[in-house]
């Protein structure tokens, strides 16, 4: 009989792991792959709809298209989770799990910054992208400070990117001398991986006219006043706020008992929780790394091939070593990727390559050749 692996979540962990399961194992494992929405979202997508490059159909692929042996999708949203028993009930039933790999990502916490909702914008969420585009042509002159709210965060060069990209919109408006553009993070330095990866942000930032202020944070607005207060007390004018939201594990993950500390701790070599037969992998794990697309597909593959060993009384012939890459507008039509090992050798490694325009050309085939492998037929 076939074993019964449920997927809680269809973003890049899921779809990955749907479809090597579908590839190497449709004799031996059937899967149920659940998500609330109905479409999956490339986060870099969100840029193109922030600068009005794409609109919200272009950029979404629903998952009604998916079409792959022995997997199912069902779009619900999961309301409880009991790992000891694999048990997973959801806003339309029930399942129960030979295998349960959850992959629910990380969620925004607006609220978690007083002020926030009211007073600023965010790029992070497809509405919030929407959002910020329609506000852009208002704004002419002034101060934009882009906070990073907390860690860990999604795509961590990604508020950099931003910074990057709003530089450009602002010198085509032809209104770049009047506008200062201020990042500040907790961070000391903008991608702390490696000093040289840092650098080549300052750099960049620099060459621009981009201020980044490091250790120190943005902990509550005050819209009325448009001043920011910081952790460190003191406060910051604002004309335009951009937060990068701070990001909490979905509440059924808390409330389930998988979470330690806010996140979800798992075998470092093979991702299980420490639950038997009940993986993690993505944004929500408590994994000291990048958290990133690409991370938690390369998550996914390990996931896979640790199924199958164990299934075929095998065991896992590599470890996962937290790799992976991130595209990066660095603007002008240009792109960078940055490349980053953080669990293979004795401390992280990672680079920057590029930035130039063949890679942007790379990084629209690392979409389209994603879209065929989750979607496509096997």
């Amino acid at each position: 009989m076939k074993k019964h692996v449920l997927i809680l979540g269809a973003g890049f962990a899921g779809l990955e792991l749907a479809s090597r399961l579908s590839e190497t194992m449709a004799d031996d494992v059937r899967v149920t792959l659940l998500d609330q929405n109905d479409s999956f979202t490339f986060g870099f997508s969100k840029l193109d709809i922030l600068f009005g490059r794409k609109d919200r159909p272009a950029v979404q692929l629903p998952y009604a298209g998916i079409s792959k042996a022995g997997v199912e999708f069902r779009r619900e949203r999961v309301t409880s989770i009991d790992p000891e028993t694999r048990r997973v009930t959801t806003d339309a039933g029930s399942y129960e799990a030979d295998i349960l790999v959850v992959a629910l990502g990380a969620n925004y916490d607006l609220a978690a910054t007083p002020g926030f909702e009211e007073g600023g914008y965010e790029y992070y969420s497809i509405a919030g992208a929407e959002r910020m585009r329609d506000a852009l042509p208002h704004f002419r002159s002034g101060t934009v400070l882009i906070g990073i709210l907390g860690q860990p965060f999604k795509c961590p060069p990604a508020p950099f990117e931003g910074a990057l990209l709003l530089h450009d919109h602002l010198v085509e408006r032809g209104i770049r001398e009047d506008v200062e553009i201020r990042v500040i993070g907790p961070m000391a330095a903008p991608v702390p991986v490696t000093p040289e990866l840092s650098q080549a942000f300052l750099d960049a930032l620099h060459e621009r006219g981009i201020e980044y202020v490091g250790k120190n944070r943005v902990i509550e607005l005050d819209p009325d006043r448009r001043q920011a207060r910081l952790e460190s007390g003191e406060s910051l004018a604002y004309d335009l706020f951009v937060g990068i939201p701070i990001h909490r594990v979905p509440d059924v993950v808390v409330s389930s008992g998988l979470a330690v500390d806010g996140w979800v701790p798992v075998d470092r070599d093979n991702l299980m929780t420490r639950f038997p037969d009940v993986y993690a992998a993505g944004d929500l794990v408590a994994i000291p790394m990048a958290k990133a697309g690409a991370f938690a597909e390369n998550a996914a593959g390990v996931v896979a091939d640790d199924i199958a060993a164990r299934l075929r009384g095998g065991v896992l012939g590599r470890r996962y070593e937290g790799e992976g890459h991130c595209y990066i507008e660095f603007g002008g039509g240009r792109v960078g990727k940055v490349e980053a090992n953080f669990l293979g050798g004795d401390k992280p490694t990672a680079r920057l390559v590029g930035p130039s325009l063949e890679l942007a050309a790379d990084k629209v085939a690392f979409a389209a050749t994603r879209h065929a492998r989750w979607f496509g037929s096997s």
